[in-house]
């Protein structure tokens, strides 16, 4: 019960009982008067310590960088804090959020080749808080094609913000990648209409559904219903009728747990990849594929032939 509602229930009982008083000392002859109280002892109530607000760590909102390297990067942080954007541990710029809790960089021009984007809070009391997100940004050497823009954070599914060419698509259904996450799980997402069911299925069976948000955005985690091995993946947009008015069909494969700890020099295969596109990301060059194909000879049987979900090592070149 709330502080407001108890003053109020007892401003109402005694009035109540003033009432009640009155009506007695009339209805009675008059007595004696009674013996003053002692004062009752107050004891001065004890402040309980507060703990601290907790203090929501800088986030990146709008990340768009075109094929010269010339970044746009806006996000939101602590009002009146310093927020300096790295990559990897070398920061790149810095600046003061303003007081709606906003910020905007425009200055920034990155290198070619690949490079995770984090952000680290200094709030004024001194407190530094870093960014849960990363983005990872891939320029290709040639500067010739739109960058790839992928931000996620750990155990959630990778949000592609820019890509030249961007997973698979049937009408308003995509799908546009697939992770993984700590514990080895599949993570599916994509767009479709808003509101709309989808439904992902691997050799007939259901692996789950889900439903499209306002953004068109969904995600879909398969849990442990997938065991290792290579799929006839499905994926369904159902309409509010429950009709199907939309279907992907691919092969998938789902990695081997002891392959998903992810880190430098792997990449996991995206929807709509090829060995040429991985190595003209990562290497500037298509013709590079070999690099990949070479280091990757055990789970690739036709280097036409590679599944979304799988993890290929990427050594660099001097390897």
């Amino acid at each position: 019960m709330s502080a407001a509602r108890t003053f109020i229930i007892a401003g109402l009982l005694a009035a109540a009982a003033i009432a009640a008083a009155l009506v007695f000392i009339v209805m009675r002859p008059a007595e004696a008067p009674a013996p003053a109280a002692t004062p009752a002892t107050t004891t001065p109530a004890v402040s309980e310590a507060r703990p601290e607000p907790a203090i929501a760590p800088p986030s990146f909102d709008i990340v768009r960088v075109d094929p010269m390297g010339r970044a746009v990067i806006a996000g939101r942080g602590a009002p009146g804090a310093r927020i300096a954007i790295l990559a990897g541990d070398q920061e790149l710029v810095s600046i003061t959020v303003d007081d709606r809790g906003e910020w905007v960089v425009t200055e920034i021009v990155l290198p070619p080749g690949s490079v995770e984007l984090r952000l680290h809070m200094v709030i004024p009391t001194g407190q530094e808080i870093r960014s849960e997100q990363v983005v990872v940004v891939s320029i290709p050497e040639t500067r010739d094609a739109i960058p790839l823009v992928v931000m996620g954070r750990p155990g959630e599914a990778s949000r592609v913000l820019q890509a030249p060419h961007q997973g698979v698509e049937m009408g308003p259904l995509s799908l546009e990648t697939v992770d993984y996450d700590e514990s080895g799980g599949v993570i599916f997402s994509g767009r479709a209409d808003p509101g709309s069911r989808v439904r992902v299925l691997a050799n007939g069976a259901l692996v789950g559904e889900t439903q499209a948000g306002a953004d068109r955005r969904w995600t879909l985690r398969a849990g442990a219903a997938l065991a290792p091995g290579v799929y006839n993946l499905q994926i369904d947009m159902i309409d509010a009728d429950g009709r199907v008015v939309a279907v992907i069909a691919l092969p998938f494969e789902r990695a081997r747990p002891d392959a998903v700890a992810l880190g430098p020099g792997s990449v996991i295969v995206q929807p709509g990849n090829s060995l040429w596109r991985i190595a003209r990301r990562l290497y500037g060059e298509g013709i590079q594929y070999t690099v990949i194909y070479e280091a990757n000879r055990d789970q690739i049987r036709d280097p036409d032939l590679i599944y979304p979900g799988q993890v290929f090592r990427t050594p660099q070149n001097d390897e």
